[in-house]
């Protein structure tokens, strides 16, 4: 294709942004292709999967850059058109590069895991530790493009009813499970009459195997105690066919209110919410719920694809820090489940030590739960994000 020296300036400008001020990829991205809404479909396309590309494979890229002992965001962006086999213009920005050198520093690369991935040292050294065999392929899964995956509201849609839908708007999707569809390709879909109308919401098909595993029925009281912006919390309502009650808690009231937005549109009426801004609220529900659910906060790891910018925001202060909520979470919360009752604690994380291992330490202080079942889902097995869930039972 043609390139756009405004295009690119921009893209160097969102680099900045993400790597300098801080900046969440999807925040910088969504703000600057709003400022510019005269740039058609296929600029803004490439604009947002070119930059995405790039942070993804940020290390990969840096250290291509300093064989030419350069570091700016031009040289950055030229390595990576140059990998996708573009054309490079005589720009003053690129006069140094060589695009043989370029190619053969990306040969070179490959033979080392954390660069040809572009993780940092200590993520690479965790993963091998607590994946051990598995860690090569979960990585390299890991830096692959997200799927974009949608979950059928069947409070108002059955999947191949929707499938439909998009089949008669020219938009080519493939059913996944009985609620799911994925897109073959990502496009802009929040502005489609489907979407305003609550007839999905997207959703990547490893997080919505959470919900079921709940075992929710029609009538039940169930807590969502981390719903956050609440996909779970509607996929809840849609099992229990908008019947019973929901109540969604988060300490953030702005996800409250966006699941409340989420909620109207869906038409899920079963859904209440409460901040949490105390622990009176969460004492309050001891002994009340006949389902619990713990989608506690994690290392979110296992959505690094969606989100490749945490690679370069994370660390083992954070994940050694997010581990303590997730044992406190799990002790303090679990009385909210009634006995006989059922738990499911659940994580976007790919590591043991976030996962089983938080479960098991759970157990061994608390008999009176006992573990029904597991699962982890890793990127490698289906190609979508990798999570994990336990059910456990309260029997006293």
């Amino acid at each position: 294709m043609k390139l756009h020296h405004n295009l690119l300036t921009a893209m160097s400008q969102a680099l900045q942004a993400i790597f300098e001020q801080n900046g969440y990829a999807d925040k910088v991205m969504e703000r600057l292709l709003k400022s510019n809404p005269k740039w058609g479909a296929r600029d803004r396309a490439f604009l947002a999967e070119g930059t995405y590309e790039i942070v993804r494979n940020w290390r990969l890229y840096q250290e291509i850059a300093q064989s030419f002992n350069k570091k700016d965001y031009w040289t950055i962006i030229g390595i990576w058109l140059i990998l996708q086999k573009e054309i490079l213009p005589e720009w003053n920005e690129w006069k140094d590069l060589n695009i043989v050198k370029v190619k053969e520093q990306f040969t070179d690369f490959q033979k080392v895991r954390k660069i040809k991935e572009s993780v940092p040292d200590w993520l690479d050294e965790l993963g091998q530790n607590e994946l051990q065999e598995k860690w090569e392929a979960t990585l390299s899964a890991l830096n692959q493009q997200a799927k974009l995956v949608l979950r059928a509201n069947t409070l108002k849609i059955e999947a191949k009813d929707l499938q439909s839908w998009f089949d008669s708007q020219g938009i080519v999707s493939k059913l996944l499970g009985e609620e799911g569809l994925e897109m073959s390709e990502r496009q802009n879909i929040f502005k489609t009459e489907a979407f305003l109308q609550g007839a999905f919401e997207v959703q990547d098909f490893s997080s919505q195997q959470v919900a079921p595993f709940l075992d929710v029925k029609q009538g039940m009281r169930v807590v969502d105690a981390c719903a956050g912006a609440g996909g779970k919390t509607l996929h809840l309502a849609a099992l229990m066919q908008d019947k019973g009650k929901i109540i969604a808690l988060d300490t953030e009231e702005w996800k409250l209110n966006e699941l409340k937005k989420r909620a109207k549109r869906a038409e899920a009426s079963i859904i209440e919410t409460r901040l949490i801004d105390n622990k009176k609220t969460i004492k309050r529900l001891y002994d009340t719920a006949d389902r619990l659910l713990l989608d506690v906060p994690c290392s979110g790891l296992g959505v690094i694809r969606r989100n490749p910018d945490a690679k370069w925001k994370l660390d083992l202060d954070f994940i050694e820090k997010v581990q303590t909520w997730q044992r406190d979470i799990l002790q303090s919360y679990s009385p909210i489940c009634k006995k006989n009752g059922k738990i499911v604690y659940a994580t976007c994380s790919i590591l043991p030590s976030e996962n089983r291992e938080q479960v098991q330490y759970f157990l061994s202080k608390n008999p009176n739960f006992e573990l029904l079942k597991e699962r982890q889902i890793l990127p490698q097995d289906f190609g979508f994000d990798g999570f994990y869930m336990a059910c456990l039972q309260r029997n006293s």
